[in-house]
């Protein structure tokens, strides 16, 4: 009697609930102490993570249903609207400034972080064109033109990873690797120009390349995180126990949760956790590559696959001191709906493609 054996989107669909109602625990976990000293309840930040989390698994289901050769057919729609909202950052009254920096849109109670659906646009739209062409000047206009916007807000985090999204596609598209190179050769000089020409990136760099400079200032971020990654030790100080929570490490539940989390369940609770990740990117891959879809939808869907291996990337490597701190938040883990919406939601079409197979 042939097995049966389990669908890889029924596979896929059991990991995303696993990370995030894991990622939902530790971010109760992480702002608790945050949450009370400024809301007067330690609850606030996981109310709020649980209506993301809500709106997510509806936005999810709905990208589950929905063919995907409809985002393709509205690409060039979904492009021209990403770019428009994050360009409404830099709008007096609309945009929000925060930490210097005009990331944020604002209407009425409604917030947004538009650089998380800018992500989204970016991705389908450069499937979609790039499934037809991969000409060199086209391609570097069509990123230059949300570059140019990250620049004005500025974040470099979201800059850098949009720039890997973008490059990464059309390679996998068949792009002239040459041509990679000399992206590379321009934007890393570009990339220097914008850290030194700012005072804030410079910091960022300076206790990046030598912590101690400034212990109670600049470096502080950094050490507090090297702190709570070495009291986790190999098997955590227990779910509930991280000391640096209590307004230690700043922004304990959003870029620096990953700190948190290995403090309390230490490096083998850490590490099954990432492995999970991997497995979600793994699985992803597997159903993308056997889809019966078309070139588009396959980009797009390494796209996506992309877009949250790098994104996890950039956050771990900047937790463990590998690179500067980023502000980049950690797909599934990390507080903040905006994000947590959109990595569901690109997630639902992954599970659609799988459903193709």
């Amino acid at each position: 009697m042939k097995k049966r054996h389990l669908p890889q989107w029924m596979l896929l669909l059991g990991l995303v609930l696993f990370l995030s109602f894991a990622g939902l625990l530790f971010v109760f976990e992480a702002s608790t102490a945050e949450s009370y000293a400024t809301f007067g309840t330690q609850y606030h930040f996981l109310i709020q993570h649980s209506i993301g989390l809500t709106v997510g698994l509806i936005a999810m289901i709905g990208a589950s249903l929905i063919p995907t050769k409809l985002w393709i057919k509205f690409s060039p729609i979904i492009y021209i609207f990403s770019l428009l909202l994050v360009l409404l950052t830099l709008v007096p009254g609309i945009g929000v400034s925060l930490n210097g920096a005009r990331r944020w849109l604002s209407i009425g109670s409604f917030s947004f972080q538009a650089v998380e659906f800018l992500k989204f646009g970016i991705v389908v739209y450069f499937a979609t064109w790039m499934s037809h062409h991969q000409k060199f000047g086209p391609f570097v206009f069509l990123t230059a033109l949300p570059a140019l916007v990250l620049i004005l807000q500025p974040d470099l985090g979201s800059l850098l990873l949009v720039v890997g999204i973008a490059t990464t596609m059309f390679f996998l598209a068949g792009g002239n690797g040459k041509n990679i190179l000399l992206i590379a050769g321009v934007g890393i000089p570009l990339a220097l120009l914008a850290i030194f020409t700012s005072p804030y990136r410079m910091k960022r760099l300076t206790t990046y390349l030598n912590p101690e400079s400034d212990p109670l200032g600049a470096s502080f971020h950094i050490r507090q995180i090297t702190l709570a990654l070495g009291q986790g030790g190999v098997w955590g100080k227990g779910i509930g126990n991280s000391s640096q929570k209590y307004s230690y490490i700043p922004e304990a539940s959003t870029d620096s949760i990953f700190a948190i989390i290995s403090e309390e369940i230490g490096f083998v609770g850490a590490t099954f956790l990432l492995s999970i990740l991997f497995w979600y990117l793994l699985t992803s891959f597997r159903v993308v590559s056997k889809a019966d879809i078309l070139p588009a939808e396959r980009l797009l869907g390494f796209g996506i696959i992309f877009w949250i291996g790098l994104q996890t990337l950039l956050n771990i490597s900047a937790v463990v001191a590998l690179i500067p701190l980023t502000g980049m938040p950690l797909p599934f883990f990390s507080y903040g709906r905006s994000s947590q919406v959109m990595i569901l939601f690109a997630s639902g079409i992954l599970i659609r493609i799988g459903k193709q197979t």
